[in-house]
């Protein structure tokens, strides 16, 4: 699955959770809960969502490297890409 795939599929969840942001229009570098004002319960949904649509395991102890956009990208990008 290539980059732009995986950003696909992180945009399609991410609207899928907070249908009202602008993905296009936010910083992709900050963080991702305040950027789409979610809470911790959204930020779960979120990242299993994603395992399952992707049939990727994303264990708790890698939360930390899922902050941003950016950084959940390059997390998918590293186990998937």
């Amino acid at each position: 699955m290539t980059r732009a795939d995986l950003e696909a599929v992180l945009r399609a969840e991410l609207r899928r959770i907070a249908p009202d942001i602008d993905v296009d229009a936010i910083d992709r570098s900050a963080d991702l809960r305040d950027q789409f004002d979610i809470d911790s319960m959204d930020f779960l949904t979120l990242v299993t969502a994603l395992s399952k649509r992707l049939g990727l395991p994303m264990p708790e102890a890698d939360y930390g490297e899922m902050g941003s956009f950016d950084a959940l990208l390059d997390y998918l990008s590293a186990h998937l890409g």
